[in-house]
């Protein structure tokens, strides 16, 4: 696999698909360095239209998308031979052994036959599939299908990979095993990953920035760890089990503070002075706080947030 350039891999300039009228894509404009970047959005947010449009499967109303430095509708042919794509549906070939229905899928990428089969027991292997390469694909499991179609995503050497729901239908290992390798993708051979997912710790898990879309319009582009600095300051404070005079002390205090979960509440102020008087209020009350940290916004918060403003 090559290394990726530093230029960006994706420029979007008001970027516009309509539907009979219908808006799913809405003047998107952003520009996505090489990374793993997380694609969000609730159901119909314009995700699915993107990852077509990027592959030129769908034609743009307006604006302009260059991917890898190509124009998505005048360049589609080269951009497919750049960018591997991992769907969420099914789409193994019924019939052919593992090994080779990725080295077909590196034959429609533009590979030689001989070099698509050499490269197609290569990815076999990175994937963890080498045992099971001469296995007939219908006879896998949802976890090995996975690997089949990350494999079939990567087999032609691509410089950017678009991944759909990857973990989708995994149980809590295979999931560990499939993040680890998306993000060894880039990390050890320069590969951008774009992966769209409704599971936010798998965002959160692997990617270094995220896009989050909402009703075709973008509603947030930054790195994680930009999204998740402290917009308050403020402390987390666990306890041990939910108990309602904890709050009520607060009040009482005039501490401003917000319940994220009936055992969990942010207390808003210097954190020092609040973690101080939350540790005050659990002694003074008989409540056992499990924990107290400094207080950023998740991730889950950041895409409630983004998402609550559109509606």
């Amino acid at each position: 696999m090559s290394n990726a350039a530093a230029s960006p891999v994706l420029e979007l300039e008001n970027v516009t698909k309509d539907y009979a009228g219908s808006l799913a894509l809405d003047g998107v404009s952003f520009v996505l360095q090489p990374g793993v970047i997380g694609l969000l959005g609730p159901n119909g947010a314009g995700k699915s239209t993107l990852i077509k449009a990027l592959m030129g499967l769908v034609k743009l109303g307006r604006g302009n998308a260059r991917v890898l430095g190509l124009d998505s509708r005048s360049n589609f042919r080269s951009v497919r031979e750049l960018v591997g794509y991992m769907p969420e549906d099914d789409c193994i070939f019924p019939g052919l052994k593992g090994v080779e229905a990725v080295a077909y899928a590196g034959e429609l990428s533009g590979l030689p036959q001989i070099d698509a089969l050499r490269r197609a027991h290569e990815v076999m292997d990175y994937v963890g599939l080498g045992e099971e390469r001469y296995r007939e694909v219908q006879t896998y499991s949802t976890g090995m299908r996975q690997k089949q179609k990350l494999a079939q995503a990567i087999v032609h050497d691509p410089r950017l990979v678009l991944l759909d729901e990857p973990t989708g239908g995994l149980d809590p290992l295979g999931r560990r095993r499939m993040l680890k390798l998306v993000r060894a993708l880039f990390e050890r051979s320069g590969v951008s990953v774009i992966v769209s997912t409704h599971i936010l710790q798998d965002v959160e898990d692997i990617c270094d920035s995220v896009v989050i879309l909402g009703r075709g319009k973008l509603l947030e582009h930054d790195s994680i760890s930009n999204l998740r600095r402290q917009a308050d300051e403020s402390v987390i404070v666990g306890l041990e089990q939910p108990d309602p005079r904890f709050g009520k002390e607060l009040e009482r205090r005039g501490v401003r503070f917000e319940t994220n979960y009936e055992d969990e509440l942010r207390l808003y102020g210097p954190p020092e002075e609040v973690a101080q008087l939350a540790l005050q209020v659990a002694r003074e009350t008989g409540i056992s706080v499990r924990r107290i940290e400094s207080g950023r916004n998740t991730l889950e918060e950041i895409f409630l947030n983004a998402v609550r403003r559109t509606n």
